[in-house]
């Protein structure tokens, strides 16, 4: 770009290397000059790929991949994908050897632990993968099969990166987890919080806008429709108003429960096993097994409380 359409440049750029010393600072970061320091977002985006082809090759794998050829595809995929998440959980455990809560001695070792047990429960996640694919096709009328459901769906493809995420949170690296779950976020507007606890034949229909929250607890059989919240009715504060992290704060969905579009619960409540909540709900409460809640039943329900028409994530 030539200097007449940007003739401040040289300033701009002195400009922003002190907004980022400023920030540095800060932040307590060295200034010294070091490689990078966080995880890549873009490698994360690639390596997720990666794992959805080798996790359902003949689906999600290479268009030319063929059956003959599935192993060695898988085993090629596994090797060189599982070589780049080392490096990004390296990087994660070296972050939090500098913030001091991860020791700095055990981090490299700690790295390779991690990648190989997240390795070892890709089959468990398929089997899981597979029983949510069939939950979908199962539960919708306007789904024609199974590949229907894996190639098309929205709430498949974010709950194939939950299942992910989840296991990497599980295995100490919650940034990764994060990445990872944001990238679905962003792809199909499902906002699932990698620490979400969630059961076997989970399907999320239509999607857009569901948020699940990290403590929240997912049973097995659970149907979710668009727009659905299980959330935080409000957060603990210390002494000076900071808030207080942690916490389980978010609802557990018992097996076999519907919830419908536009629902919103919020708290550390329970429904029970088998119940359907309609759609536009506002529940606070817990309800038991069986229950079927409607708008006017929800309403009666919070009527008395302080915290309804608010939703805290």
């Amino acid at each position: 770009m030539s200097a007449a359409v940007t003739p401040g440049l040289a300033d701009i750029v002195a400009q922003l290397r002190s907004a980022r010393e400023r920030w540095r600072d800060g932040q307590h970061r060295p200034r010294e000059a070091t490689g990078r320091e966080l995880p890549s977002r873009e490698a994360l985006s690639a390596i997720v790929s990666a794992l959805r082809g080798a996790l359902f090759p003949m689906r999600l794998g290479p268009p030319d991949l063929r059956q003959e050829n599935e192993d060695y595809y898988v085993g090629h995929t596994l090797d060189v994908t599982l070589g780049a998440l080392l490096t990004q959980v390296q990087l994660e455990l070296r972050y939090h050897a500098r913030q001091g809560s991860e020791p700095g001695a055990t981090t490299e070792a700690r790295a390779v632990d991690v990648v190989r047990s997240f390795g070892a429960a890709l089959p468990s996640i398929r089997e899981l993968l597979d029983s949510d694919v069939l939950a979908a096709y199962r539960g919708d009328p306007a789904a024609h099969s199974v590949d229907e459901v894996l190639l098309c769906y929205p709430g498949i493809h974010a709950v194939i990166h939950h299942r992910l995420a989840h296991q990497l949170h599980v295995l100490g690296v919650p940034l990764l987890a994060r990445i990872v779950a944001e990238l679905a976020h962003g792809e199909t507007g499902i906002d699932i919080h990698p620490g979400a606890r969630i059961g076997p034949g989970f399907f999320i229909d239509h999607g857009t806008g569901v948020v699940i929250g990290e403590t929240a607890e997912i049973g097995s059989n659970v149907r979710l429709y668009q727009a659905v919240t299980l959330g935080a009715k409000r957060f603990v504060t210390d002494d000076d108003g900071h808030l207080q992290k942690g916490g389980a704060r978010h609802p557990i969905v018992e097996d076999e429960v519907v919830i419908y579009a536009g629902a919103t619960i919020l708290g550390r409540v329970t429904i029970g096993r088998g119940s359907a909540i309609g759609g536009n709900v506002w529940l606070t409460r817990s309800v038991p097994p069986g229950s079927r809640i409607t708008q006017a039943q929800s309403r009666e329900g919070s009527r008395d409380d302080p915290d309804a028409g608010r939703t805290v994530l």
